[in-house]
């Protein structure tokens, strides 16, 4: 969970709100993760056979296609992340080095491009070399982190924190203040994705219970360290420079309290973070394809693995999607922000479909709790409220990238010689590819920008 987005949260809801809608926000959505990371240690405790995460309770629960579109789903989930991070590390670098930019130059998709395949090398060498390193990397991030909460804590100004309670507007009205929260859930859902990831590994727990004490554990965890990074800049800057600051803020911030060596220090806590972060999702992206290869819902080429134990067919076409995905940050005017908004919207669809699984085992099954089954439904609501909530523009660019990887599901339905969808199946389908159509239709016109 801890990657990029924490160090982003100071200009993010700086630009968009004050302290009363960014506590709102986060109780919102502190909520909303909560339920979900109940959900998660439900599933994980109740179905122990479904060892695949988001994959396979969508595919349990709903069958064939809708556990391809979670699977497929979570899979450009993190390969839109991976490509947020090498975007973050090279606007970071922008400041000393101008050719970056804001991580979108050609110079910067250069340079990331060589580390994407870098990584790749990483990786086939296995899955057990490269957790090792991210466990180290994992203590090294956590650091900056905690050292820029306790220095900008010791800079609070009780009267600066009063002035930024309602924004750089000053709005008090209920409609401001609702837009105002409205416009950071999608940031606050971003620096959450990963929740799940416990059981997205959840087959190599030597006990299922593990399982739920990592998700909850690490949400708890990770939920007090995103609110102190988000509030406490209020007490040190007016809303209107948190906005204006430049990615990554927190180390904007941390400069204006103590110097230029706080930027040099938080800059390389978030490179060390990023990179780590960018190896954790490397290792969570391609396991699911492989997952869903397995159970026949993507082609059986990409259950392959190599000599060590890697899903190498699934790590070559991760790492390629992510090449495109990067080589095309070159076409929009805020590359970061345009993917976090894409990958929060993407993620709660396999969000949505665990938690409806677990309604659904609740209604069926006597190994649910009522207190479980409260959460389950809980989570339902939050899911679907923050799908409304994105906005339709984020929905269709999302439905834009379901339709190309369908191909994958016809040909694993084509190599088991099945029919390719049922009647409810391709309902869906047409749905997907009226969304597909509007959003070629929206960019085409303007009326969807990037």
């Amino acid at each position: 969970m801890v990657g990029a987005g924490i160090f982003s949260l100071p200009r993010s809801f700086g630009a968009a709100t004050g302290v009363v809608g960014a506590v709102v926000a986060w109780t919102i959505t502190g909520v909303g993760m909560y339920a979900l990371a109940r959900v998660f240690q439900t599933l994980a405790e109740v179905r122990p056979d479904l060892d695949a995460g988001v994959y396979s309770f969508a595919q349990a629960g709903f069958g064939h296609y809708a556990g391809f579109l979670a699977a497929v789903g979570y899979w450009l989930v993190g390969c839109i992340a991976d490509v947020s991070y090498w975007v973050l590390i090279k606007s970071t670098l922008g400041a000393a080095f101008p050719v970056f930019g804001d991580g979108n130059t050609v110079a910067a998709v250069a340079v990331s491009s060589v580390g994407i395949w870098l990584y790749h090398a990483l990786v086939l060498r296995g899955i057990k070399s490269a957790a090792a390193v991210n466990a180290v990397v994992t203590v090294a991030k956590i650091l900056p982190i905690l050292a820029f909460v306790a220095l900008v804590a010791l800079a609070f100004d009780a009267d600066r924190f009063a002035s930024n309670l309602w924004g750089a507007g000053g709005d008090v009205a209920l409609v401001g203040a609702v837009e105002q929260v409205r416009s950071t859930m999608l940031i606050t859902i971003f620096v959450f994705i990963g929740i799940e990831s416990a059981s997205v590994y959840s087959r190599y727990a030597q006990k299922r219970t593990d399982v739920g004490i990592a998700t909850i554990g690490g949400f708890l965890m990770v939920l007090i360290l995103m609110v102190l990074a988000t509030l406490l800049p209020y007490a040190v800057l007016p809303a209107t420079e948190l906005g204006n600051l430049r990615q990554p803020s927190m180390a904007s911030v941390l400069e204006r309290v103590v110097g230029t060596w706080g930027a040099v220090f938080v800059g390389g806590g978030l490179i060390v973070s990023v990179l780590g972060a960018y190896l954790a999702w490397s290792l969570i992206t391609i396991e699911v394809p492989f997952a869903a290869a397995r159970a026949g819902d993507m082609p059986r080429f990409l259950a392959r693995e190599s000599r060590r134990g890697v899903p190498v067919a699934s790590l070559w076409l991760s790492n390629g999607v992510i090449q495109v995905l990067l080589i095309l940050t070159l076409f929009s005017d805020d590359a970061f922000t345009t993917l976090v908004k894409l990958t929060s919207t993407m993620v709660l669809v396999p969000y949505l479909l665990s938690a409806l699984f677990a309604v659904k085992l609740g209604s069926a099954s006597g190994q649910v709790s009522l207190m479980q089954r409260f959460w389950a439904v809980a989570a339902t609501i939050f899911a679907l409220v923050m799908i409304v909530g994105a906005g339709l523009q984020f929905l269709l660019l999302s439905s834009l990238l379901y339709i190309p990887a369908t191909a994958l599901y016809v040909v694993a339905r084509r190599e088991q010689g099945r029919s390719v969808f049922t009647r409810v199946e391709l309902i869906m389908f047409g749905i997907l590819l009226l969304a597909a159509t509007a959003g070629v239709y929206g960019l085409a016109t303007g009326a969807i920008g990037l």
